[in-house]
């Protein structure tokens, strides 16, 4: 086990506020990450869920400074995968808007389903991730949507890497325990391209770590 890769030691005291707050967690560089990431197991079911994440929720996908340029530089790539209503509504409002928590977030459909979201066979998908998988586009998708359900909650040294738990992807939990996937390895590439290849081999450490601790 490496040196950044230790639990419930090493921690600042901001850090031990964050523990009380969001129960075990274990310091991975420049972030604390949720034991949940070992102990749920997570993985898509489309056929069960039929991807209501993109139509249900209390705001549009979180989106960084850098996303929204680069998805207003591609929309003109994306429109023609698009419903005709999505496309109305990025020609009126845009692609983005301020939520109720000040944070920068998809446009919606009817204060229902993302702007990006389309059809197929009665499960909504991406379009920007569409357009990325045909070789359209070099952008995938916004990381907090390829992220979950992992969130990301920074703090001033630090980014606290939590599990969102939610009543839509019961079947994906379902879909993790049946396939013995826990949430961390379902989530590697999401993982890798947010934290990089060193975090991913701590994260892969504090697992081990764990599983030979409480397992």
């Amino acid at each position: 086990m490496t040196k950044t890769t230790q639990i419930y030691t090493n921690l600042t005291m901001q850090k031990n506020i964050i523990i009380k707050k969001y129960n075990n967690m274990v310091e991975i560089l420049d972030t604390v990450v949720t034991f949940e990431l070992f102990e749920q197991m997570f993985c898509c079911d489309l056929a069960q869920c039929k991807g209501r994440c993109c139509i249900e929720g209390d705001a549009g996908a979180p989106l960084q400074d850098d996303e929204e340029k680069k998805i207003r530089e591609i929309l003109p790539k994306i429109l023609e995968y698009l419903p005709e209503k999505s496309r109305e509504i990025i020609a009126e409002k845009g692609i983005s808007y301020i939520d109720c928590q000040e944070e920068m977030v998809t446009m919606l459909v009817n204060e229902s389903e993302c702007v990006f979201a389309y059809f197929e066979n009665g499960v909504a998908r991406c379009a920007l991730e569409r357009a990325y998988n045909e070789g359209v586009t070099d952008f995938h998708k916004p990381i907090s949507c390829y992220l979950y359900p992992v969130r990301l909650e920074k703090f001033t040294n630090f980014t606290a890497v939590n599990f969102h738990h939610w009543h839509l992807c019961k079947s994906a939990e379902e879909c993790g325990k049946k396939h013995k996937l826990p949430a961390y390895k379902f989530l590697k590439k999401p993982l890798l391209r947010r934290f990089g290849e060193e975090w991913y081999a701590e994260l892969e450490d504090a697992a081990k770590a764990y599983y030979e601790h409480f397992s």
